[in-house]
């Protein structure tokens, strides 16, 4: 039996937000180390038995990667040339670890330009210059990990049901939220954007098409929650039968199902498949998917 971790939203807000910008670092590291993929794929981390990484990255003719490691609670990165560099996770601010980690990839001979500022958080304080956020809980980074390695398999089991277009089940460093899409083959209306410090451009690639999307982030519930969004929602959506514990939140306009619900259910990852399953099937019945894709 899976053995899942307490770790209270309210008791990491300092590492969250620390993690969270330390994140966007690497992540924006991916983004220029990658040709896009539809979506932006392409910028996104994977969970790893160890934390979270980019996996392979462009170099020229070279190859490299860097990861959170979560149990030795480290940075790593790795050239194909046979180079490892490794930065130490410990409290430190923004700023450092930014200096820190463009300093030891200078010394395996790269040097990744990104932009300076993180995404989709209201204040953007430009990595170099914050010294605000500079906290590491190594015990909550670790149960956060847990979290996600207990959530990637949930979501890779959904994800596998699927037989149309589906994103791997992948963590969007500008919302910090593990991710899977589904795509019912048809185009969406123009999203209006509005993210927090992100071009609309963004989000208008990432909603082109008409989507079914579930994950699990580090809020909406006392230990975080699962969630299930349709865009566009079609007509009724908000009004579907879900599992005991989860409900509609008309402010973010998802369905979610706490992980304090999940952690003490008698069969947690039946419960959660059920979650994902029931707000799956409402967009593809409400919407009309069997027309335009083929889906279980």
């Amino acid at each position: 039996m899976t053995t899942r971790p307490i770790l209270a939203v309210d008791s990491w807000t300092d590492t969250r937000d620390t993690l969270h910008r330390w994140l966007q670092i690497v992540g924006k590291i991916r983004m220029v180390s990658t040709p896009h993929v539809n979506h932006w794929w392409n910028v996104t981390l994977h969970v790893t038995p160890r934390g979270l990484g980019t996996g392979t990255q462009s170099h020229g003719d070279a190859i490299f990667d860097i990861e959170f490691d979560f149990v030795e609670h480290r940075v790593v990165s790795r050239h194909s040339d046979g180079g490892e560099r490794v930065l130490h996770l410990e409290p430190m601010s923004v700023a450092d670890f930014s200096s820190r980690l463009l300093a030891l990839l200078g010394e395996l001979n790269l040097h990744p330009r990104i932009h300076g500022a993180p995404n989709e958080v209201e204040v953007a304080i430009p990595f170099a210059e914050d010294t605000r956020h500079a906290s590491y809980d190594r015990d909550a980074a670790h149960a956060f990990w847990r979290q996600l390695v207990d959530a990637d398999r949930a979501l890779s089991r959904f994800r596998a049901a699927f037989t149309g277009k589906v994103s791997p089940v992948h963590f969007f460093w500008g919302a910090m939220d593990l991710a899977v899409t589904r795509f019912s083959g048809r185009e969406a209306p123009r999203h209006p954007g509005g993210a927090p410090n992100c071009p609309n451009e963004v989000m208008i690639e990432g909603y082109s098409h008409e989507i079914s999307s579930a994950g699990f982030w580090p809020g909406g519930g006392r230990e975080g929650a699962y969630y299930s969004y349709a865009y566009p929602a079609p007509v009724g959506f908000a009004d579907t039968r879900v599992p005991e514990g989860a409900y509609w939140d008309e402010a973010l306009g998802e369905y979610l199902l706490p992980y304090e619900v999940v952690r003490e259910a008698a069969d947690p990852d039946a419960l959660v498949q059920d979650f994902l399953t029931a707000t799956y099937r409402a967009e593809a019945d409400l919407a009309d998917w069997a027309s335009v894709t083929t889906s279980a």
